[in-house]
Parts: C-alpha cells; sequence; structure tokens
C-alpha cells in the first residue's frame, strides 16, 4: 500500500509472540502508532498500552481506537445473488464457527430471504489459512449427500471452498453441475490449486490496506477516531469453474447467457441476441422466466452492473468509462440501470465500497 513507501521507519512483530513479550517490546520502542490484526484476547492487551492503533479485520468497537473490515454481510450478499442469477433453487452453506463465518452466511440467507442448510466444519482450527491437510469427516459427507442437487454451496472463505471441492470429489458428486462451489476472499492461490478452480467473492484488500495507512496517519495527527467500525465492501463474485451460470441444461439459455458473457462490452440487446443465436424471442423470454425468474434484458442488465461494479471497485477509470465498457450508452444510461439494480448511483456506490460504511440493518435488508 502507498502508506508503507512514505519515508518512516517500520518495525514487524509476529502477534503470535507471547504476550507479555510482545507489551514488553512495545514499550521499549515506544512506536508512534500501532497497526495490528485482531486476535481475542490479545488485541484487548495491546490496546491498554495506550499506543494510537489501527485494527485491522475487525467489526468491534474499541474507544479511541480505529476497526477496519470486510463487510461480511455483503459478502455473504455477494454469494447468494451470484447463486440466484445461476438460477440454481437449492442452497447451503459451509462455515467455521467463527464471526466472520456466522455474519457471511447470515448475509447469505438475508439476500436470499430464508433459512438454508449450514454446516460448521472444525478441523481448521488447528491449520494456517492456505494449508489443505484435512480429510473430510464422516458427519461433512453425510450432510453433503443429503443436500438436494442441484444445490448452490456458499463456502466462508476460499480453503472452505476448496476443501468442500475435494469432498465433492470424494463422493463422485459433479462440480459445478450438482454442487455449485462459492468461496469468499478470492485468494487466486487457493483459487488456483483447487479442483475444479474455485469462484469466489473479492475482497478489496488495497483498498482497505490504504484505509489502514490514511487512518493511522489521522490518528497521529491528533484526529479523533470513528465511534463506529470502517467496513469496505467487496466485489461480485469471481465466476471459475467451480460455479458458473452456464452450467443450465436447457442448451438455449446455455447458448444465450454464453452470448451474454461475450458480448457485455458491446451494444448488444436481446433482439440482436435472437437474431445472431436464430432464436425465437418468445421462446427465449419463456425459458429465462422459467428458469431465472427474471427477462433476458433483466439478466442482461444485471450482468453488465456486476462488471460495472468491478471496474468501479478495481480501477480508477470514470463513470463514463465503465459505461462505455460495460455496454450502455451513456454514463447517465448507467446510472438509471445501476440505481435500478443497487439502489445507489454508480458515484455513490464507489464512495461508500471505497471509503468504507458502517453495517446497518435496515439498509441491508432494503438492498437485499
Amino acid at each position: 500500500m502507498p502508506f508503507v513507501r512514505r519515508r518512516q521507519d517500520f518495525s514487524i512483530l509476529s502477534i503470535h509472540r507471547p504476550i507479555d513479550t510482545l507489551c514488553e517490546r512495545l514499550r521499549a520502542m515506544e512506536p508512534s502508532g500501532l497497526i495490528t490484526e485482531w486476535l481475542p484476547e490479545v488485541t484487548e492487551q495491546l490496546l491498554e498500552l495506550g499506543i494510537p492503533t489501527v485494527v485491522a479485520d475487525t467489526d468491534l468497537s474499541y474507544p479511541g481506537v480505529v476497526s477496519l473490515d470486510v463487510d461480511d454481510w455483503a459478502v455473504g450478499r455477494e454469494a447468494a445473488n451470484a447463486c440466484g442469477q445461476a438460477g440454481y433453487k437449492s442452497y447451503a452453506c459451509l462455515g467455521n464457527s467463527t464471526p466472520y463465518s456466522e455474519q457471511r452466511i447470515e448475509g447469505f440467507q438475508n439476500a436470499l430471504v430464508r433459512e438454508v442448510p449450514v454446516f460448521n466444519e472444525v478441523g481448521f482450527s488447528d491449520a494456517r489459512y492456505s494449508e489443505q491437510f484435512i480429510e473430510p469427516g464422516k458427519a461433512l459427507l453425510e450432510w453433503l449427500s443429503a443436500l438436494p442437487k442441484p444445490v448452490g454451496v456458499f463456502a466462508a472463505h476460499d480453503p472452505l471452498g476448496r476443501f468442500l471441492c475435494s469432498a465433492c470429489l470424494k463422493l463422485d458428486l459433479a462440480v459445478p453441475e450438482q454442487v455449485a462451489v462459492i468461496g469468499a476472499n478470492n485468494d487466486e492461490l487457493v483459487c488456483g490449486l483447487s479442483y475444479p478452480m474455485l469462484s469466489s467473492v473479492p475482497i478489496p484488500w488495497e483498498r482497505l490496506g490504504d484505509l489502514v495507512g490514511e487512518w493511522m496517519q489521522r490518528l497521529r495527527s491528533g484526529e479523533t477516531p470513528p465511534s463506529e467500525p470502517i467496513l469496505v465492501s467487496p466485489g461480485p463474485v469471481v465466476l471459475r469453474h467451480s460455479a458458473s451460470h452456464l452450467v443450465v441444461d436447457d442448451p438455449v439459455l446455455r447458448r444465450a447467457m454464453a452470448y451474454f458473457s461475450e458480448h457485455l462490452g458491446e451494444p448488444v440487446n436481446v433482439a440482436s441476441l435472437c437474431t445472431d443465436l436464430r432464436l425465437a424471442r418468445r421462446t427465449v423470454e419463456r425459458r429465462f422466466h422459467e428458469y431465472y425468474r427474471c427477462t433476458p434484458r433483466e439478466m442482461l442488465c444485471r450482468m453488465r452492473i456486476n462488471r460495472a461494479k468491478e471496474l468501479l471497485l478495481g480501477s480508477n477509470q470514470s463513470v463514463a468509462q465503465v459505461a462505455e465498457l460495460c455496454g450502455f450508452n451513456d454514463a447517465e444510461r448507467l446510472a438509471v440501470v445501476f440505481r435500478q439494480v443497487s439502489g445507489q448511483s454508480p458515484t455513490q456506490w464507489r464512495k461508500a465500497s471505497t471509503t468504507g460504511q458502517k453495517y446497518d440493518a435496515q439498509t441491508y435488508q432494503k438492498q437485499a
């Protein structure tokens, strides 16, 4: 992040040192500021040192401290939106009983406006994030076997998603034809090592890092920290082989969805789709309604808005440039459709996503 490239002196200490040793070392160093991850029972003792502190990856509030985190409810919502857009009717979640896992699953269920089967895998408690040596247990295999197929399953983070894909292979369940899997964090290493490659909700880690540095500077300048945690929005799901809207039995829908995907940046519409693919418009509209519960035009708009969100979150391109890249005639048309789909203008969404925002249950329910 740009913050660490400034002319300042940084020292790195492992938070996994014994807490007494860690506190003693920090007292001796007398740093002007402290950036730390959140760990139960450890963070609270570090805060007692009275150093201006930014705590990353937590939505817990502490007096005089800046807390920054990903909006985990929104992570679950993005996964649910992708499952719904792909046309799945059956859903489930794989978690690990951590607070962020529970929030992501809650967001997933709120977006669907229903509860879904949930299994919490505890075998990873002794493993680091990217380690993969856990064998699926009997209870998980029985739970997975009993789910109605086809099913879309949201895994609370990418290692769990990779783990779930391996469990499907063990049971000879085809991914994504029988079990579609969506992870979270979009860790390219983990997603790439998964078989098949894992679809995932991307987290804007660089933007989160920028906010950490920005708030550290503001604290050192004497600014009062916000009383509530700052939450950063995720992007729409990055689709890979483990979950895809192209996995549908109906060949007409497969061709239509592939056409939309390939021409998102072009001024195509339902009429051009039917002409180019030599399909009857009434047939296309009827099948979209039966399978996706929406019109072809509505699906095309959703796909374009998802692409627009990726560009707004991951680039510095203007709204007008984003509109052109997503197949809209102009920025005004993008704004109209964006507001219809997301409830915000592109500028409002980008600002909220890149500056961080507090989770608000009422607002969330409206968005869901």
